[in-house]
């Protein structure tokens, strides 16, 4: 993303204004509000421009922790709990549009609940909705939640009333009250539900939004919040591509918390929305920050810097290969590391991957048993010394063949992929491990896999 930024020393505007288009480009994509990215862009900016690039950074790895901890700042910067009244029941009033997956999100939160020893007591308050109370039943049943219904002819107001004086005799520590929902807002639907607010005077008014609409995400939460002063927000449907752009413009629009998220239709608890994560997913970075820390950590950028220099040069041996190893491994296991890489799950061939931590220790056998001009000149390595090499190392001397011939095809590689490491920063990103996965297809890392 920030390939542009190579080798700076302080960030100028133009810096910051050429990286900060990918960044607005990758929130709009994620189907954030115009006018939160807008702002958003803006504030970077001022935090960004004229920053000092430190000698173990590089000036994207800036540029990206100051959009990082501004994304999570704007989600409200940590995991927020749900409330606790001082006396119980503590009430939870659901609301929502039609289609949004209200009534499945409220058994996820009775089930999340139990889960944390609570007791909950279901309110079925949608008589519009054809078996929306049936649902609520069914879905009790399978949790072990008990479900309050006076059926379809008697008011949700009545129904919440009655709901709540029942679990205050039966010792429930929480309610919740399911709402009815509308294809829209309508005066209706928000007169009958700021009844029922003021009935069961609710701790938590929780809006549930649908993550992929997006947009409209945005006006429902509004509208909504400016009628009933709304707690949080449970986003639902947060599953496969959906980006999530919706948490951030919600909470920018309303000033309400995101709480928790739901994904699919099974009734699982639902779970806590951690802003950090949504920051990662909605610039469609995977766990690369993770990775930068670990980098950041685990890295001695004099010994990455003059590794560079060889790779570009092409005076990589098995000794460096042997150090580069060590530094990888500081960092997990590679397998783990390639899934922290954005878009690495899309790369073909991939998934299939597996490396085995012995395969790596096989490979490692291989280069300690080479003497030190071996390592510094592979060139040496005729038939009987590759044939000592193997019986030092307890492997075949086709183990040996190999390997000896994809370092050759790795140094080769090198030149193309030196850019990428260092602390100059990335030069090709993504696009560049895609090419190196490209070329080595049909080669196995290690050469035991």
């Amino acid at each position: 993303m920030f390939g542009k930024l190579r080798g700076k020393g302080k960030l100028s505007e133009d810096d910051v204004n050429e990286a900060m288009r990918e960044v607005r480009l990758a929130l709009l994509e994620a189907d954030v509000n115009f006018k939160v990215v807008k702002d958003f862009v803006a504030k970077v900016k001022e935090q960004a421009v004229g920053i000092e690039v430190q000698k173990s950074f590089t000036p994207g790895m800036v540029v990206v922790d100051i959009v990082h901890k501004e994304l999570i700042e704007l989600m409200g910067g940590s995991a927020t709990q749900i409330a606790k009244a001082s006396k119980p029941p503590t009430v939870i009033l659901m609301a929502g549009l039609q289609g949004a997956g209200k009534t499945t999100t409220t058994a996820k939160l009775a089930k999340m609940l139990m889960k944390n020893n609570h007791k909950p007591l279901l309110i079925a308050g949608d008589i519009y909705r054809p078996a929306a109370i049936k649902q609520l039943q069914v879905l009790g049943e399978q949790i072990g939640a008990q479900v309050f219904t006076l059926g379809n002819d008697v008011s949700p107001v009545e129904i919440a009333r009655q709901g709540l004086q029942h679990a205050k005799a039966n010792s429930f520590d929480y309610v919740i009250v399911d709402t009815a929902g509308r294809l829209q807002i309508d005066e209706a639907l928000m007169d009958e539900i700021k009844q029922i607010h003021a009935v069961v005077e609710p701790d938590e008014v929780l809006l549930v939004v649908d993550a992929m609409t997006g947009q409209e995400a945005v006006n429902v939460a509004q509208s909504f919040h400016e009628q009933l002063e709304l707690t949080g927000v449970v986003l639902t449907k947060l599953d496969g591509d959906t980006r999530g752009g919706a948490a951030l413009s919600v909470k920018a629009v309303t000033g309400c918390p995101i709480k928790f998220v739901a994904t699919g239709e099974k009734i699982e608890p639902l779970e806590a929305f951690h802003p950090e994560r949504m920051a990662s997913r909605i610039l469609g970075m995977g766990d690369m920050l993770s990775l930068i820390e670990k980098a950041q950590s685990n890295i001695d950028a004099d010994k990455a810097a003059e590794m560079e220099r060889k790779m570009r040069n092409a005076e990589f041996t098995f000794e460096d290969f042997l150090d580069q190893m060590e530094q990888v491994r500081k960092l997990g296991p590679l397998d783990q590391l390639l899934d922290m890489l954005p878009g690495m799950n899309k790369v073909k061939g991939l998934k299939d991957m597996k490396v085995d931590d012995k395969q790596i220790g096989r490979v490692e056998a291989i280069v300690r048993s080479m003497t030190t001009d071996e390592k510094r000149n592979p060139d040496l390595l005729n038939y009987s010394r590759r044939r000592r090499i193997a019986a030092g190392s307890g492997t075949q001397i086709a183990d040996v063949n190999r390997l000896i011939k994809q370092f050759d095809e790795m140094r080769k590689m090198m030149k193309q992929f030196s850019g990428m490491m260092g602390p100059k920063g990335p030069k090709g990103g993504l696009k560049g491990l895609k090419g190196l996965m490209g070329k080595g297809k049909g080669m196995k890392f290690p050469p035991f896999g």
